[in-house]
Formats: C-alpha cells, sequence, structure tokens
C-alpha cells in the first residue's frame, strides 16, 4: 500500500488547478442557491489565510471554529491548515462551559465564530482565556454595536490577507509547499460520555491514507456525487465528506440556509449519497410510520402490501444475487405505486448509496430504507481511526458493519476487543500522553468496543466493553442491541436498558414528544406540558405494548422486565447527552437512580 506523501492544502491547490471552473460548493442564501467554483474555493482558502498569518498566527497554532455548518467554516479549516497552523472544531450546540473547556485546552490562539449567539458564549468567558487573542466573527448581523476590540469581522480578516497577498504574491504558495505529511493538521474532541472530552489529534497522513485507502474502496465517490452537509463539521464523520474526500473527489457539497431547513433542502437537492446518525434515520422511519397510519386506507393497503415485496428484493440485492424476473417486476410495480413517492418525500429519490454511522443501529431500520430500494449500509469508524475502520467491500450481512477496512490491520484480542494498527491511526490525544498510552499499545489501537467476526469475515459490533451488562446470574448481555430495537418504536425517543449485576434487566424511556402528543390528540388524552404526558396511564399502556412487541424478538434473559417513562427530556445543557446525542449513562443513571431502584423492589 502506497503511502501518503501529501497534505490536504497541497490537494486543494491539485483540485483548483484540475477542475478550476467546477462547481465545489453551493450555499443557500435567501432563497437562492449561490455557486462556488474550485477556483474561487482556492481565493477564498488563500485570503484567510494570509489574513491570519497577518494577525500573528504561527506554524502549530491552535485555531478554532464554533459555528453551524457553512462555506467560511471550510475556509476557516482549510486556511488554517495551509498557514501550518491546527484546526479545532467546537460544537455549535455546545454550552459556555464546554466551549471554555475546548478553548482553554486546546491552548487555541484564535476562534473563528458564526453569529452572535455563538459570540456570546465567547464573550462571556474571555477573561479565563489569556491565549485566546482574536474572535473572527462570519456573520456581524446584530453586532454593529459591539465595542469589543477583541473583536474582528471574518471579511476584515479576508481583506487583510488579500493586501498581504499583493504584497507577497509567493508566501501563499511557500506556506502550503511547507506543509508536511505528518504535521498535525486537526484535534478533534470526542464527545466525552465518560468526562471530559479529550482532543484526538489528526495528521494529514492520517486522515488522507484514510479516505484514499479506506472509504474509497467501499463508497466509490466519483466526482459527479452530490451531497448536503449538515452534520457538525466538528465531528470526524461530517468533516471527512464535507472537507476531506471531496478535495481527493472533488464531489460538490451542498450547505442548507439553517438547521431548520435541513429536509427541505435536502429535497430540492435529492443527494446521491446521504450520510446519517442513526437518531436521524430513526426519526425518518417513525415519521414515515405515523404519516402511514394517518394516510387514506388506500395508500395505507399499497403500502403495507409492497413492502414485503421491497424486502424480499433487497435480500436478493445485498447478497448480489440475480433477481428473479417475477419478482423484480413486482417490485418495480411496487416501486411506482408507493416507494417512489416515499423516497422523493424524503429528498432520497436520486441516492445512490444511504450511510449510517456514528453509533449502532437497529437492522429494522436499515431493512426499511433498503425495501425502498435504497443501497442502505452501515459503516463503523472512530475519531482515533481518522473516521472509516469497516464497511461493506461486496455482499451485505444484516446487522454487520461490513469487513475491515483495507487501510488497517485488524485483529481481535482474547476478550473480543477490536483492534487496529495503520497510516490512519491518530498521532495521539492532545496534552494528554497517560490517555494516548491507555489506548494505543504497541502500535495498536485498542478501541474499547466488542466485536465479532463471522466465517466470511463480517464485523459485528457487539457493544461498548464498559456498557456490557453482567446480570446476577453471570448473562453477558449487549444494551445497545435491545436500545436499539426499543428506539425502532416512532413513541420511543431515548432507551436505556439498566441490568448489570441485577437479577433482570430494566429500562428508562424517554417519549417521542412530537408523535406521542399527536397520539393523545387523537385519542382525546388530556395534557399540558412534557411531564404530564409522560405521567398518563394510558401513554405508560401505549409504551408497555411497544415493549412487548420488542420483548417477543429477545431471549427470555434479554426481555425488559419492568421500565419507567422519564419525565423530562434528555438534554445537552444538562450533561444528560454528549454533542451527538449519545445518552451520558453515569449521569443518568446518577440522575434517576433512586426510580432504577424503584424497579428492583
Amino acid at each position: 500500500m502506497k503511502r501518503v506523501e501529501t497534505t490536504l492544502p497541497k490537494l486543494l491547490m491539485e483540485k483548483a488547478q484540475f477542475h478550476g471552473p467546477r462547481i465545489a460548493l453551493r450555499e443557500k442564501y435567501k432563497g437562492i442557491w449561490k455557486e462556488i467554483s474550485w477556483n474561487q474555493y482556492l481565493e477564498k482558502v488563500k485570503y484567510f489565510c494570509l489574513g491570519l498569518v497577518k494577525l500573528g498566527l504561527e506554524k502549530g497554532d491552535r485555531v478554532s471554529i464554533l459555528g453551524e455548518n457553512c462555506k467560511e467554516w471550510l475556509f476557516a479549516d482549510l486556511g488554517t491548515q495551509c498557514a501550518g497552523g491546527v484546526t479545532v472544531g467546537i460544537y455549535p450546540t455546545n454550552p459556555v462551559p464546554q466551549v471554555e473547556y475546548i478553548l482553554d485546552h486546546s491552548q487555541s490562539k484564535f476562534v473563528v465564530i458564526k453569529d452572535q449567539e455563538q459570540a456570546d458564549k465567547v464573550l462571556a468567558i474571555k477573561e479565563k482565556l489569556p491565549l485566546l487573542k482574536k474572535m473572527i466573527v462570519i456573520d456581524m448581523k446584530g453586532m454593529r454595536h459591539y465595542d469589543e476590540p477583541f473583536m474582528i469581522s471574518y471579511q476584515k480578516v479576508e481583506a487583510l490577507g488579500c493586501q498581504l497577498d499583493q504584497e507577497n504574491p509567493s508566501l501563499f504558495k511557500t506556506l502550503v509547499d511547507q506543509t508536511q505529511p505528518e504535521d498535525v493538521a486537526l484535534i478533534v474532541y470526542t464527545s466525552g460520555t465518560t468526562g471530559h472530552p479529550k482532543g484526538a489529534m489528526i495528521s494529514h497522513r492520517n486522515i488522507v491514507h484514510q479516505t484514499i485507502h479506506g472509504t474509497m474502496p467501499i463508497l466509490h465517490f466519483s466526482e459527479k456525487d452530490t451531497l448536503v452537509s449538515y452534520l457538525p463539521l466538528c465531528h470526524i464523520f461530517e468533516r471527512n465528506l464535507s472537507m476531506c474526500i471531496p478535495l481527493v473527489v472533488g464531489y460538490t457539497i451542498n450547505f442548507a440556509e439553517s438547521v431548520h431547513t435541513v429536509q427541505q433542502n435536502i429535497q430540492e437537492i435529492s443527494p446521491t449519497f446521504f450520510a446519517a446518525v442513526p437518531r436521524i434515520l430513526e426519526k425518518i422511519y417513525s415519521g414515515i410510520q405515523i404519516k402511514m397510519d394517518d394516510s387514506t386506507r388506500l395508500k395505507k393497503f399499497l403500502y403495507h402490501f409492497w413492502m414485503p415485496v421491497g424486502r424480499k428484493f433487497s435480500e436478493y440485492r445485498m447478497k448480489h444475487q440475480r433477481v428473479p424476473m417475477g419478482l423484480f417486476l413486482a417490485y418495480l410495480l411496487g416501486y411506482l405505486c408507493s416507494f417512489r413517492s416515499i423516497r422523493d418525500k424524503i429528498g432520497l429519490l436520486r441516492c445512490r448509496c444511504l450511510m449510517s454511522g456514528g453509533a449502532p443501529i437497529a437492522p429494522e431500520i436499515l431493512d426499511f430504507f433498503r425495501a425502498l430500494g435504497i443501497y442502505t449500509i452501515e459503516m463503523y469508524g472512530l475519531t482515533e481511526t481518522s473516521g472509516t475502520a469497516a464497511g461493506p467491500h461486496q455482499s451485505l450481512k444484516c446487522g454487520s458493519v461490513g469487513e475491515p477496512c483495507q487501510a488497517l490491520e485488524f485483529r481481535l484480542d482474547e476478550g473480543g476487543e477490536i483492534l487496529f494498527m495503520g497510516d490512519s491511526i491518530f498521532v495521539g490525544y492532545y496534552r494528554d500522553e497517560k490517555g494516548t498510552r491507555e489506548v494505543i499499545t504497541d502500535g495498536w489501537l485498542h478501541t474499547g468496543d466488542v466485536g465479532r467476526l463471522d466465517e466470511d469475515g463480517h464485523l459485528y459490533i457487539v457493544d461498548r466493553i464498559k456498557d456490557i451488562i453482567i446480570t446476577s446470574g453471570g448473562k453477558n448481555i449487549s444494551p445497545s442491541e435491545i436500545e436499539n430495537k426499543l428506539k425502532c418504536s416512532p413513541y420511543i425517543k431515548e432507551a436505556m436498558v439498566i441490568g448489570d449485576r441485577r437479577p433482570y434487566l430494566t429500562a428508562l424511556l424517554q417519549i417521542d414528544y412530537e408523535n406521542v402528543s399527536n397520539f393523545a390528540q387523537n385519542s382525546k388524552i388530556p395534557y399540558t406540558t412534557f411531564r404530564s404526558l409522560a405521567q398518563h396511564p394510558d401513554i405508560y399502556e401505549l409504551l408497555q405494548r411497544e415493549v412487548e412487541k420488542v420483548n417477543e424478538t429477545l431471549a427470555q434473559v434479554e426481555t425488559i422486565k419492568k421500565f419507567i417513562l422519564i419525565e423530562k427530556e434528555l438534554d445537552q445543557d444538562d450533561n444528560e447527552l454528549t454533542a451527538t446525542q449519545k445518552v451520558r449513562r453515569k449521569q443518568v443513571s446518577e440522575l434517576f437512580r433512586s426510580e432504577i431502584e424503584a424497579l428492583y423492589h
């Protein structure tokens, strides 16, 4: 396998030279899609890079970016790297204490923020951050009256860069030429389900190697592909899709107008590739189930009549087997009568591939999208592997994340823990040598995930080592598999299975407020708040039926014997969810300790 000897800034230079006027990015602004060519992309990155240099950025300095996805996010990201700096992404949903922690821990010299909401977070803590020199604001709306020397507009930084470029036209190319594959390009802070997040340092070689030798052999991107950027860019998942892979392949990225218009923008763009975390797919799935329950008898009949045909058709496609002519014709009729309309409504009419990643997902959800005729896969990756670690190379198997990717050496240790080694393994945790030593031993990355391989070499993720439940009877149980089955219900948003060293399994369930409230209104159930809805006996009975459906698919020892409905929505601000919306088990268990104990008495 040829070793990567390039960097992301050098790839940008190559793409601009090769593609030039072709469209690299689109962004919707005031109802109009504006296009940015590869030439303009490079120019914007150049001016921001030189503007940072003019402000005093030096090689190795950290620049944080805090805000929703937009073209300036990418310009700032690559502009920092072109100057030899290191980019640090911060989730726009992070509350002030978490923003303070990352800015302080990363020792950021500059922070680029999107708007007034994010600016107020930084201004509230700037006195505690002596290393932070400037706050660069992309959208100055509502901030003209701010008398703050610490603050500078994004446009002003670009103007400084343009001025420096006129004074020294060769400086930008010199800076790009000086970037090296082993240089750290990004620090990606993990979501931190157990304490403070850790800053994973990822080099240019790490992320480009992972793209070329790990992702491309699985997903087969081409310059004709079109994607919508909507997942947080500070996550390695979206960073690869929106920044790194386009620099290798040359496809087009589209930015939504806002987080509230994502679904509408997906329908407008109809992307050829759609990536999502399980929660997004669960929401789409539950939304369709609810709409079908409320639709006309004819639509409901057609949906339930053709879905088994779609599932049977998808079984042949998953195995790469020839579809019998009768089944093919039946599926074609089902596509015209039902599936095409559903795909069009969710914006996936042109989608050649749908990928789920970031966390385990229930196989039933994937089967649903496959039945619609969408090639749907599940992939496995970590921040510490710079993204992809496993994915389907040929045939698909239900519940499997595919085979370990070709970019990495792979093995399972005696306890079933997944280990990786290779050029895409991260450099280490920033300012945390102890943490680095704990996960990398003799060059092998210890993922903390338990896996198993079948006879064909397909990998199955069992669960996180620390999350495995061992009942008082000595039975090992994976809670995530049960939780994902529960979350297939349109009425259950979050589920947390409990039972470690206990005689049986119980669960904390959070209702999906939108769907359950619709059910309550249709059933004439009175309620005023989330709490009153969750406390209503009829809603408990509704969820009891959903739990019983899941229990029918489980072994006796895995069934949920008791559950409670939590009376509040789990929230990131209350430290109950991570920035990627994963439940913090330790914090939630502590919060509902008395309720959990009551389930066992």
